[in-house]
């Protein structure tokens, strides 16, 4: 079964075309071989299986498969209709009415999502979902229809590809190791006073000695992976504002996890006097009221770093002597709303990253990922001594991001770098601490980025999360220094004291 696509529209046209008739019906048979048949292979396409004059307009009754949709066929039709009948009888066609659209598309199962824009009905029977549009001439230029479809067809895909773990591919195992722990790493840093649970959601204060851990694995990244590779480090802005989310497919999900930046509808003190003085009556902030002198939100807390550097190449032709780029932000947190998937130190809020972004051509790219998995084992392997494996993941990780379409790509995807949590147990949770993400064309495109040689330009990009590796060190090594690799200890060198408390 493949897609079926059924339009009845009319052209409205400013005045009576009856005496038109012949030369509106020379013109559509004739389309049949021309007009709906460019770029469309032979018996398929669009059909017209019925046309009628009606008075002040043109009606047409079109069916098609994935070839020319029936609404492409309604508007490619339009302009050379209307030199027609323009040359011969000075009639123009001053807009269209669109009856009824319907569209059926294959699917194992009916649609979850029953509310999408411009639909007015979803049914599903005999493995097909069926979709009523309600769309106008503004639609229909647009485009419209075709990204309801192209929505329909990532939510039919995503409800057929389950869960990650579905699509999980080993790459590399390292030994087992022994433990010499098996406590849950945030309680064990909160009783040692390393940590403390701040006052924000899923947001934590990090102590002296954890801030220490944090800077060595800092230090650890900078020798083994940013010096060796080559890379440069920039600032990236922490608020985002939505036309980068828009251009970096984020604005088609992110939106349950993300923080909402909002500014006040004015500065004027006059404005905010009456939130002022509840306050200092009430000494209660007055959430509601100050819900009201808010504006919309003009954007969010960065959830991902790197989409936000991207702005400084948007609409550049890069020269070749730069290619590839590498470049590395670590200059503030990342925020994410995490539901009720919250727990330590592992699955916060409020997290610090360091992120690494390379861009290339595809060779480039790919070689790079491959050097960077390097670095990475070094790391895990010599200095931290982990347990730890590295997984393939297919291009959905960044579905909430629109990247369905890079599916074709080889190559494009990520890798998970996980490690066993032993106090979960013999069988119990890895831990995904770190990524490694080829994103093909998808931000070069969305950016509009080029290369000076007119080759084709991808990137990638690989967080650094250091509450991710701490858990993952702690769980598996312990507090008790002497149980840490020798080099790691090096690195670290004297633990600060803290701070204590009577």
């Amino acid at each position: 079964m493949e897609p079926y696509f059924h339009l009845k529209g009319s052209y409205k046209t400013s005045a009576d075309v009856t005496a038109a008739r012949a030369e509106v019906e020379k013109f559509i048979e004739e389309s049949k071989a021309t007009i709906l048949q460019k770029g469309v292979p032979a018996g398929r396409g669009a059909k017209i299986i019925n046309w009628e004059i009606r008075d002040n307009s043109i009606f047409f009754d079109i069916e098609s498969d994935r070839y020319l949709r029936a609404h492409d066929a309604f508007i490619r039709l339009r302009k050379p209709l209307a030199g027609v009948i323009g040359k011969a009888y000075k009639i123009g066609v001053r807009g269209v009415d669109v009856e009824e659209f319907i569209v059926k598309m294959p699917s194992k199962e009916p649609l979850h999502q029953q509310k999408i824009p411009f639909v007015k009905s979803i049914e599903f029977e005999d493995g097909m979902i069926t979709l009523s549009l309600e769309v106008g001439e503004t639609q229909l230029e647009n485009k419209i229809p075709d990204r309801i479809i192209s929505l329909i067809e990532d939510k039919i895909a995503a409800q057929s590809f389950g869960g990650k773990t579905e699509h999980w591919s080993l790459l590399w195992e390292g030994p087992k190791k022994e433990m010499t722990f098996n406590g849950d790493p945030t309680v064990e840093a909160e009783k040692r006073g390393w940590i403390k649970r701040a006052a924000g959601r899923g947001q934590w204060i990090h102590g002296p000695q954890m801030t220490r851990i944090f800077r060595t694995f800092e230090q650890i990244v900078l020798e083994e992976v940013i010096k060796p590779l080559g890379y440069v480090e920039m600032i990236f802005p922490k608020l985002v504002p939505w036309d980068v989310w828009k251009h970096s497919g984020h604005a088609k999900g992110v939106y349950p996890e993300i923080y909402y930046v909002c500014p006040p509808k004015t500065r004027d003190p006059a404005f905010w006097e009456e939130v002022i003085d509840n306050y200092k009556v009430t000494l209660e902030v007055p959430i509601d009221m100050i819900a009201e002198k808010i504006d919309k939100p003009l954007g969010g807390l960065c959830y991902a770093q790197c989409p936000s550097f991207w702005p400084f190449m948007q609409g550049k032709t890069v020269s070749d002597e730069s290619f590839p780029v590498k470049v590395f932000d670590r200059s503030g947190t990342s925020h994410r709303y995490e539901s009720g998937g919250i727990h330590g130190m592992e699955r916060v809020d409020e997290f610090h990253r360091i992120e690494l972004l390379f861009i290339g051509t595809p060779e480039q790219v790919l070689e790079h990922s491959k050097q960077m998995q390097e670095c990475y084992k070094h790391v895990f392997n010599d200095i931290l001594d982990l347990e730890w494996r590295m997984a393939w993941v297919t291009p959905w990780f960044m579905a909430q991001e629109g990247l369905t379409g890079l599916a074709g790509q080889t190559g494009v995807g990520t890798i998970d770098f996980e490690a066993p949590l032993p106090y979960r147990g013999k069988d119990g949770e890895w831990l995904e601490f770190q990524n490694l993400s080829v994103n093909g064309d998808k931000y070069t495109k969305g950016f509009n980025v080029k290369l000076q040689s007119g080759k084709d330009v991808w990137s990638g990009c690989s967080g650094i999360g250091l509450e991710r590796w701490a858990s993952t060190f702690f769980a598996q090594k312990g507090y008790d220094e002497k149980n840490w690799p020798e080099v790691f200890r090096e690195k670290v060198g004297e633990m600060p004291k803290g701070i204590k408390f009577m």
